[in-house]
């Protein structure tokens, strides 16, 4: 039973691998497309190769994440917590897909491990180790910190950005500003790589763990599934979600447009690397446009929309660790 239930779970975490390319790299040029830095076309595989490449390299940040992240029980319990917190990721990821809003993929999945956990100590098993810790330094911190300073270092980058450009010609200044936020663009799909790909990465590795299967490193195969889903997802494109970011949050032009997603990329990589600390690439990117297009003479942010997108930023990690918890009662007859 055991190795059946680990296979639900490489088959579930490819899948919330391929959403989360699917839902979140494309926003990563969503931006470049609304300013006609990038064409849709151009972007998407501009987009895939670095998310890719991101994904590759984030397995060797793998280990230390899933050490100090989460520890699962051994055997079936454990794997069982892990079918129930992907599952409800993935169907969590489909519905703001399907609604075109925004959501972090990562705290939906900490939500829905969370809640899986519960369930276990519920009815008797053994818990989720770790998760206070990983529901304030993976989803409370983030939730709050990320986007404020993103937001707060975009409006602030806009100054400096417009006094160079003071004396130059706008038709001048939009072609040089859309070269730049073309590099800018592909720098953060290598971020949203090196992010998101390392939780994949981990979670597979708890499973291996989980089920005794684990020799103490990383498998290659675990690194290359990460990094193709997400790049089929990428490819695929989810652009609901990108014209949310690129065209119904705000308007800013392409100088705003590369400050926001050099700064959002900037943040990404000290995250990923520096601190080891968990980005939201959907937050980070988001609030940075929000900043960028906040800071002119005239509002052009749709408000009500932005309330909108903050109550279900706040919503994911509860609404996933209900269905985390329910999701894992229901599968607690065959985990025992």
């Amino acid at each position: 039973m055991a190795a059946v239930i680990f296979g639900a779970v490489v088959l579930l975490a490819a899948a919330f691998a391929f959403l989360n390319g699917f839902r979140d790299a494309s926003t990563s040029v969503a931006l470049a497309v609304r300013n006609r830095a990038l064409t849709p076309s151009v972007g998407i595989l501009l987009a895939a190769f670095f998310n890719f490449v991101g994904a590759l390299l984030s397995a060797l940040l793998a280990v230390a994440v899933s050490r100090t992240w989460i520890s699962l029980p051994a055997g079936t319990d454990g794997l069982s917590i892990l079918v129930a917190g992907l599952a409800s990721a993935c169907a969590w990821g489909i519905l703001m897909w399907w609604r075109g809003i925004p959501a972090s993929s990562t705290h939906a999945l900490v939500g829905g491990l969370a809640g899986a956990g519960l369930a276990s100590l519920a009815i008797g098993g053994p818990g989720v180790a770790g998760v206070d810790q990983s529901l304030l330094f993976q989803v409370v911190l983030p939730l709050v910190l990320s986007p404020l300073v993103a937001y707060s270092g975009s409006f602030l980058l806009v100054y400096p950005a417009t006094w160079v450009a003071r004396y130059t010609q706008a038709n001048v200044v939009n072609q040089r500003f859309r070269r730049g936020q073309a590099v800018a663009a592909g720098a953060v799909a290598f971020g949203h790589g090196l992010q998101d790909g390392q939780r994949v990465s981990a979670v597979l590795l708890l499973a291996l763990l989980a089920a005794g299967y684990a020799d103490g490193g990383i498998p290659t195969w675990v690194a290359g599934l990460c990094a193709v889903m997400m790049t089929a997802g990428t490819l695929f494109g989810g652009w609901r979600i990108s014209h949310t970011i690129g065209y119904k949050i705000t308007r800013i032009d392409p100088l705003r447009g590369s400050v926001a997603q050099t700064f959002s990329a900037v943040m990404l990589f000290v995250g990923a690397i520096g601190l080891h600390w968990p980005l939201s690439t959907t937050h980070t990117v988001t609030a940075g446009a929000l900043g960028a297009g906040e800071n002119q003479h005239f509002s052009v942010t749709n408000r009500k929309l932005v309330i909108r997108i903050l109550w279900l930023w706040g919503l994911t990690p509860l609404a996933t660790c209900v269905l985390g918890f329910v999701l894992a009662l229901a599968l607690s007859p065959i985990s025992t």
